[in-house]
């Protein structure tokens, strides 16, 4: 959208009914309705929209749209009719509304009218959201998704854990220094078997064999030897009453968290699934530690627009991995980001934690930024600055990683 608009529209986004504002260069409000997130409130605002000027030249695709959120019903349908759409973030809303009135009054009307003069007053200092495609904004439901069955899963583990340590400390330690502990097929299914230690006792090396044929595929009778050994020792015992009643509290939880696990595992063979079909994806994997899991997440969060970042410093901000310089007279201090994507800095953490071990370049990067005096956070920052630079490149020429050109010696003492 080339220029300064000439209109601005606001809607305060609802759960049923949203209201509309429109107002024009000087901030005067020239139109408000009230629509439902359907196809007939959607005409409905778009009558509005192509009724503010009697001209050829005026349409609806010229007026920008400012809402709160970047999600639902109505930011798709607007963004599917070409309406170009600038999210602002609730919280810049509360803020502006205490500036603006002292009694800090509250509406859904004058919530839309100040969210059309807030992007009035912030035209050419706001984004349009990214253009992105069905496949990759799909892979960002799923990635969405499967984070939250991880989350879960994990609150579920810790808490499974905590009630064992209580009662049945020996279960909660069985696992230790395993790959996932409690999450494994075979702890879960030993735990389903003996969810009190006098349960656990009572159950013979034949016994744990057939309960491990399920979940374990391999040295099924060393580690049926190796839970009766562990289990048969004495321990102290809680009250018969009791331990009855803990065995339905564990078996209650261990049925929560088995169920999440199969859903989170679901998920993410679901969400590995659509990215490998994505045409990006082959450039992710090109990437040393960047699995298919991996990936997903990265190109969930980046999206598909090619010009959605200008630039590899601009996409390392937007990720929390540039530093932040903060100068006032002469006090200078530089400092890394906290306000950036959350998720998508988690995972270009865990993907430069991983590609330690798969790239000697990776390698090599870390331990000089290390001796450089870096902490280990910060070396890793810096690392995974560099990967989603090499990363911005790739899919802007269309060209596959490349190790020597990444960690060239000119560049790699950044």
């Amino acid at each position: 959208m080339q220029g300064s608009p000439r209109f601005y529209c606001g809607i305060d986004w609802a759960d049923q009914l949203n209201d509309v504002a429109v107002v024009d260069r000087r901030g005067e409000v020239l139109a408000r309705a009230r629509i439902s997130a359907t196809p007939d409130g959607l005409r409905q605002l778009f009558r509005v929209l192509d009724g503010l000027r009697a001209s050829h030249t005026h349409g609806r695709r010229k007026v920008p749209v400012a809402i709160e959120t970047n999600q639902g019903l109505l930011v798709h349908a607007l963004r599917a009719k070409g309406q170009p759409v600038f999210q602002i973030p609730p919280s810049e809303v509360a803020g502006q509304r205490r500036r603006t009135s002292r009694a800090a009054k509250k509406s859904d009307s004058s919530d839309a009218e100040l969210l059309a003069v807030m992007l009035r007053d912030r035209w050419g200092l706001l984004r349009e959201l990214p253009v992105v495609s069905p496949d990759a904004a799909a892979l960002t439901v799923l990635a969405s998704a499967q984070y939250r069955a991880q989350r879960l899963r994990e609150q579920l583990q810790a808490r499974l854990r905590a009630l064992l340590v209580q009662v049945h400390p020996v279960a909660a330690r069985a696992w230790d220094g395993r790959d996932h502990g409690l999450r494994r097929a075979e702890a879960r299914a030993v735990l389903a078997a003996g969810p009190t230690a006098a349960a656990a006792q009572r159950i013979s090396v034949y016994r744990w064999e057939k309960i491990l044929t399920g979940a374990r595929l391999r040295l099924i009778e060393q580690e049926a030897y190796r839970l009766h050994e562990l289990f048969v020792a004495p321990v102290l015992r809680l009250p018969a009453a009791i331990e009855t009643a803990t065995a339905v509290e564990v078996r209650t939880l261990l049925a929560a968290f088995d169920d999440a696990c199969r859903r989170a595992d679901e998920l993410t063979a679901t969400l590995t699934d659509a990215f490998e079909s994505h045409p990006h994806a082959v450039t992710y994997l090109s990437f040393p530690g960047c699995g298919a899991l991996t990936g997903a997440r990265l190109l969930a969060e980046l999206g598909d627009d090619a010009h959605r970042f200008a630039t590899a410093k601009g996409l390392r901000a937007y990720a929390g991995l540039a530093p932040l310089t903060w100068a006032s007279g002469t006090v200078r201090q530089v400092t890394h980001r906290r306000i950036c994507n959350r998720r998508l800095k988690l995972v270009c953490h865990r993907w430069a934690f991983s590609s330690l071990t798969h790239s000697p370049g990776a390698r090599a990067f870390y331990d000089r930024r290390r001796a450089a005096g870096d902490s280990y956070a910060g070396a890793l920052r810096r690392l995974a600055g560099r990967l989603l630079s090499g990363l911005h490149h790739c899919l802007a020429t269309g060209t596959l990683y490349d190790e020597q050109i990444m960690f060239a010696a000119g560049r790699a003492a950044s």
